[in-house]
């Protein structure tokens, strides 16, 4: 490692910040595979996140636009929202409240993601869905995608940080 990378060479913002780019695309990877191909594989459900982000956009905007779906949930979500989340909310907060080892905090984080995500974004206070999709089964496969993701995202961004990035 150089002098100057161990003295930080990058300022914080920008060091948090490329940690969140990894870790959510490393993470966004991980369930898309498991909500597109590997859960539809094994006779479950497939997800259709980009679909509920197009449902979303238009509540909020009257924009119904397929590219602002997938901008929204690929990189809106997936690679700064969730992973800054993570970084600069969930894990501070969590290390001082009740500290844990962090595959179990990630693992909290994901569930978290899930009941916002398809509790209130895709449900009835804001896209206009039933309930957690009337408990069907890509609500489940949903459910695994989340925290699949907070589970990634933490071992990216801790792997990255123990080798001193």
């Amino acid at each position: 490692m150089s002098t100057a990378r161990a003295q930080g060479a990058l300022p914080a913002p920008f060091n948090g910040l490329l940690l969140a780019l990894i870790g959510g695309s490393v993470a966004t990877v991980a369930f898309d595979l498991w909500g597109q191909a590997i859960s539809p594989a094994l006779g479950l459900s497939r997800l259709a996140p980009v679909p509920l982000a197009v449902q979303t956009v238009d509540v909020l905007t009257g924009i119904r636009s397929t590219n602002a779906g997938h901008f929204m949930h690929l990189f809106v979500v997936g690679l700064i929202a969730y992973p800054l989340g993570w970084l600069a909310v969930f894990r501070p907060l969590q290390e001082r409240i009740l500290p844990m080892h962090w595959f179990a905090a990630s693992a909290i984080y994901g569930f978290g993601l899930f009941l916002v995500a398809i509790g209130f974004v895709a449900g009835p206070l804001l896209a206009g869905n039933p309930w957690f999709l009337n408990f069907t089964g890509i609500m489940w496969v949903a459910l695994v995608g989340h925290v699949l993701y907070g589970i990634v995202l933490a071992a990216t961004v801790k792997a990255l940080e123990d080798r001193g990035f």
